[in-house]
Order: structure tokens, then C-alpha cells, then sequence
């Protein structure tokens, strides 16, 4: 792929590495490098595309809960990562986004590696506003185990800031 100043940075990483052996763990860490507190739980990005994000959690002492399954906060970290690195991949370079809120349900005990999915189409105005984006977290079995929407403002860069991206 040839590197223009219109291609999503983000979306460059993560190809010029995930081809490599051991691309994909190089791209985590170098995103959990950038954001340390992504780190606690361990990601693995397995697919970033433009509408397209799956990345996964492995079960480890480290997330788990007093009754040794994974923390539900554990687990809102993987959906807001999921959901930011969408967002990040999919949103033109004259655009800006943040988390407003997230509402989340625990739908069974998580006990496995986790992989969350999130898919949104993008689709962005000249005024800001709030778009919700969801997050499917599914274990080992398929089982989904917590559904999250990420309420996410979108609003147009202003011109210094389109300008630097």
C-alpha cells in the first residue's frame, strides 16, 4: 500500500505490521504504549478495518474477579478499546471523536478469552453530534457475555487541529 496524506494513519500501522510474524502482538503493544492503561488487559487485535474492529482478551489471574471469573471492568475496558480504535480507523482525518458514556450489560459469566466485535458504518455530519457505537464481547463458545454501546461525539477538527492531523 502506498502511503498517501489522505490514508488513516492507524489503519497504515496496523497493515504494514499484521502481515509480519507476530505483527499483530507488535501492533498491541505499540497501541498500549500509547494508551498504558489498554495494557492491563492484554489485547490482541485480530482484524482493524475502516468499520471493523476484533480484538481479543486472553482470561488470565490478572482480570479476574473475587469469584475468579473476568471483571466486568475488565471487560468495559475491552469494549472501549474496541470501540475507540473503530472509531480511530474509521472516522475521516477531518473528524474527532470521545466517549460520552457507556451503558453495558453483563449477559453471562465470562470464564474464557474474550473477543470483542465492533462494526459501525461510518457515517459523520458538519456538526458535532452523539453517535452510538456497539461492542459484542463473545467467550471461547460463542456465548456473547456483555453487549455495550458507546456513546461516541463526533464532531469536524477545527482547521489548526485538520490541518496538523
Amino acid at each position: 500500500m502506498s502511503a498517501t496524506h489522505t490514508e488513516n494513519r492507524l489503519l497504515q500501522q496496523y497493515a504494514k505490521l499484521a502481515g509480519l510474524p507476530f505483527g499483530k502482538k507488535l501492533f498491541s503493544l505499540a497501541l498500549c504504549q500509547q494508551a498504558p492503561y489498554f495494557s492491563s488487559i492484554a489485547p490482541r487485535f485480530e482484524t482493524l478495518e475502516k468499520g471493523l474492529v476484533v480484538v481479543g482478551m486472553p482470561d488470565r489471574r490478572a482480570v479476574h474477579n473475587h469469584i475468579g471469573t473476568v471483571h466486568a471492568l475488565a471487560i468495559g475496558n475491552l469494549c472501549e478499546l474496541a470501540a475507540g480504535t473503530m472509531m480511530e480507523a474509521s472516522l475521516p482525518r477531518t473528524h474527532r471523536w470521545i466517549p460520552k458514556g457507556m451503558d453495558i450489560q453483563y449477559l453471562a459469566k465470562a470464564e474464557s478469552d474474550l473477543v470483542a466485535r465492533c462494526a459501525w458504518s461510518p457515517v459523520v455530519s458538519d456538526v458535532g453530534e452523539e453517535v452510538p457505537v456497539v461492542v459484542s464481547v463473545t467467550d471461547r463458545a460463542g456465548t456473547e457475555v456483555v453487549r455495550a454501546t458507546i456513546r461516541m461525539w463526533v464532531s469536524p477538527k477545527r482547521v489548526t487541529e485538520a490541518r496538523a492531523a
